[in-house]
C-alpha cells in the first residue's frame, strides 16, 4: 500500500526567464534584408549597461540548484547579471526560434514589425534557408526534456533564454503534466514558473 507524504514535499520546479534589455536600438526604419542584418547584429549584441535587475528573479536565480542559459550573448549576460558568475549550463538548444522576414520590396518598418511578420511567415512554413518550424518544435522538446532531467528530484532549475522559444518549451511541459504556477508574460527579465511533484513524492 502506498504511502501518503505531507503536502510540504518537495516539487520539481522550472523556472524560464527572459534575457535582459539588449543594447541594439529598436529605433530604426529597416528594408527586409537590413531586418536580416540587424536581427544578426541582434543576436550577437548583448544587453544595455544600464539594467534594473527584478529582484524576485535573480533570488530564485541565486538560490537555484541549477542556472542554464541560451548560448547566445543576451541569455549568458542575463544569467551572470542573476548570480555574479557564468551560467552552469550554456546551451544552443535554447537559442531563440528563427524569424525569416518576408521579402517585401519598398517597405520600411520598424524592428517589431518586421519581427511580428516574420513569425508569422514562419508558423506558416516560410523558413527561409533557416531552422523551420518543425525542427523548430522538435528543438523545443529536446530543450524541455533537458529541463526536467536537471530538475528531477526536487532540484529548482532556472533558465535564461528567449521570448518566443520559451513559449514553445512552455507548449511540451504543459503537455507533459507541469503545472505554471506564476507566469510575468514575454517582457524583458519577466519569467514564468512551472511545477510538477517529484518522483520522490509518488507513491510506492
Amino acid at each position: 500500500m502506498g504511502i501518503k507524504r505531507p503536502l510540504s514535499d518537495p516539487k520539481d520546479v522550472i523556472v524560464i526567464a527572459r534575457h535582459g534589455k539588449p543594447a541594439l536600438s529598436r529605433k530604426v526604419r529597416l528594408s527586409w534584408r537590413e531586418f536580416r542584418a540587424w536581427w544578426g547584429k541582434y543576436d550577437e549584441g548583448g544587453l544595455a549597461e544600464i539594467q534594473k535587475i527584478p529582484p524576485k528573479i535573480q533570488a530564485i536565480a541565486q538560490e537555484a540548484d541549477i542556472l542554464i542559459s541560451s548560448s547566445l550573448r543576451r541569455a549568458r549576460e542575463t544569467a551572470y547579471l542573476l548570480r555574479g558568475r557564468e551560467a552552469d549550463i550554456v546551451d544552443e538548444v535554447f537559442v531563440e526560434a528563427p524569424l525569416p522576414p518576408p521579402h517585401l520590396p519598398f517597405f520600411k518598418l520598424k524592428p517589431k514589425t518586421w519581427g511580428t511578420l516574420a513569425r508569422i511567415c514562419w508558423f506558416w512554413g516560410f523558413p527561409d534557408d533557416m531552422e523551420n518550424v518543425h525542427d523548430g518544435r522538435k528543438r523545443a522538446a529536446k530543450a524541455a526534456d533537458i529541463l526536467e532531467s536537471h530538475a528531477a528530484g526536487g532540484k529548482t532549475v532556472v533558465l535564461t533564454a528567449h521570448g518566443w522559444f520559451n513559449r514553445m518549451i512552455k507548449t511540451h511541459l504543459l503537455r507533459r503534466g507541469w503545472v505554471c504556477v506564476k507566469d510575468q508574460g514575454d517582457l524583458h527579465w519577466k519569467f514564468r514558473r512551472y511545477e510538477r511533484k517529484t518522483d520522490e513524492t509518488q507513491s510506492e
